[in-house]
């Protein structure tokens, strides 16, 4: 017992940053778009997240919108340059305040010449009168907007769940897309395991009780440093007596809820601390393609097969069809959705963090970019080919990294020139050694969203300036520990009977 006690103790006090970091980034996180506003300076943060070179998936993709105007958009806004990307000016008039209000993952120009810009957190029509982006309505439990097309007279707005469909930007209707061909309705133990760690299984119920959870860690790291240091001037002699006698009530305090809050929420936090060990590599590595059940009455247990899951969609004139990518791959439908989705027999590579760039090439090739690499695919032929290996794509059948070699966050054309771009290292024209456009000041200096942050430090990244790649072990390292701090102070309190 008295080994116990000391391993309990020390192992607390050494990981006690990292539990009160876990515990106020995993808060947090549950709540991005009540904090969508509260950014940071960049310059606050180690160099690795610094903007240079269009790096750090600033810019996702650019679309002309007449002769020599071009929108050029990403994870920093949207601005406005010319054909040859010489000039930027701002064209974020309308968006909220908060770069992450300001993540655009598509503009689409409609065929009256509508300019509309799917966001993080919204669809945005530009208003030429207001020279400004306005907001448009039409879930509010739906908002993150993943793609948009146009089919006959109707504009698709697709979010990562539905299909929503307007003729004049005012009514939508919500369309759920067919289930695929063998469907299994079971569901990725990943993502059970996702929404169980952030209470999101139970909506909005379920994050307020993680948030509790969170807030427990601390309380309890923070009285248990309190009771230590305590103890320690306890010890010296020339305490005076009445000072000693405070300090002894105000620790019996903090043991007495340091332990019954302990116990009373052991089972909450212990099942916070597995659930987000696995989350992270290399443990989950093993349970990645692990489908489960659907949990009975929970968020995850929707009608909706395709609940979380849509990334991408095209409509193919040539070949009549439209393609949908998902998470779980991409498939097709030659019968305008009424019967089941068919998945592609020959798969694009693509990685699990998703698709980047998806765009037409030619009348049945594909531009395919991710964090995998950049690829043609065709449609037809189903070959694929590495556009900037410039070679057949050959399928790697082991491999441990869930990622490529290129990490291909975007792609946009100069002129007749593709240039994509890589997360770590930037902008590359793909088929010559020249140097794309500079990122202006007023670009490379916009702030770091506080959710960022917390995702960073989360995971573990935050700290790769400082211990390179092993920084994928410290969930793993500091789950364990916590694992065995919870347990360890669960059978002491038992032990003792301080019931």
């Amino acid at each position: 017992m008295k080994q116990l006690i000391k391993y309990h103790k020390w192992l607390s006090i050494i990981f006690s940053v990292f539990i009160v970091i876990y515990s106020i980034s995993g808060i947090i996180l549950n709540h991005r778009d009540w904090l969508s506003e509260v950014d940071i300076p960049r310059n606050f943060l180690p160099d690795n997240y610094a903007y240079r070179n269009w790096n750090n998936a600033s810019a996702k993709g650019s679309i002309t919108i007449d002769t020599n105007r071009v929108l050029f958009y990403g994870n920093m806004g949207v601005w406005l340059t010319d054909s040859n990307f010489s000039d930027f000016e701002d064209f974020n008039k309308g968006f909220p305040s908060g770069i992450d209000n300001r993540k655009v993952s598509v503009i689409y120009q409609c065929k009256n010449t509508e300019l509309l810009a799917g966001t993080l957190m919204g669809l945005y029509r530009f208003d030429k009168k207001e020279n400004s982006w306005q907001q448009l309505t039409f879930d509010t439990h739906d908002q993150r907007i993943t793609d948009i097309i146009e089919v006959g007279n109707e504009i698709w707005i697709q979010t990562r769940s539905y299909i929503y469909k307007t003729k004049d930007l005012k009514t939508f209707d919500r369309f759920v897309l067919p289930k695929p061909d063998n469907y299994h309705g079971k569901i990725g133990l990943f993502k059970t395991l996702w929404v169980i760690h952030s209470g999101e299984i139970y909506g909005i119920v379920g994050k307020i009780l993680v948030d509790l959870v969170g807030i427990i860690f601390v309380f309890l790291t923070i009285t248990g440093l309190i009771v230590f240091y305590n103890k320690l001037k306890l010890k010296h002699k020339s305490l005076p007596a009445e000072k000693a006698s405070k300090l002894k009530r105000r620790n019996k305090w903090n043991l007495k809820w340091h332990n019954k809050l302990g116990w009373t929420t052991v089972f909450f936090l212990v099942l916070t601390t597995l659930t987000g060990m696995f989350l992270r590599p290399p443990l989950l590595i093993p349970i990645a393609n692990v489908l489960v059940p659907k949990i009975p009455y929970s968020e995850l247990d929707s009608p909706n097969p395709w609940l979380d899951q849509l990334r991408g969609i095209r409509y193919d004139s040539n070949q009549n069809i439209f393609i949908v990518v998902t998470s779980e791959g991409v498939f097709y439908s030659d019968d305008f959705f009424k019967s089941e989705l068919k998945k592609f027999q020959v798969q694009p590579p693509i990685s699990v963090m998703g698709i980047t760039v998806f765009e037409p090439f030619d009348a049945n090739r594909y531009l395919i970019g991710s964090f995998e690499g950049l690829f043609l695919w065709d449609i037809q032929t189903q070959q694929i080919s590495d556009v900037i290996k410039n070679q057949p794509y050959k399928p790697v059948v082991k491999r441990g990294s869930p990622i490529g070699a290129h990490l291909v966050s975007g792609a946009a054309w100069l002129n007749r020139d593709l240039v994509y771009f890589d997360y770590n290292s930037g902008a590359h024209f793909l088929n010559s050694d020249a140097k794309f456009s500079p990122m202006p000041s007023k670009i490379s200096e916009s702030q770091f969203s506080i959710w960022s942050l917390a995702l960073e430090l989360h995971t573990g990244r935050f700290f790769e300036f400082a211990i390179g790649s092993s920084y994928i072990l410290i969930v793993p390292l500091v789950g364990l520990v916590l694992l065995f701090i919870l347990l360890s102070g669960f059978w002491i309190w038992y032990k003792r009977g301080e019931k």
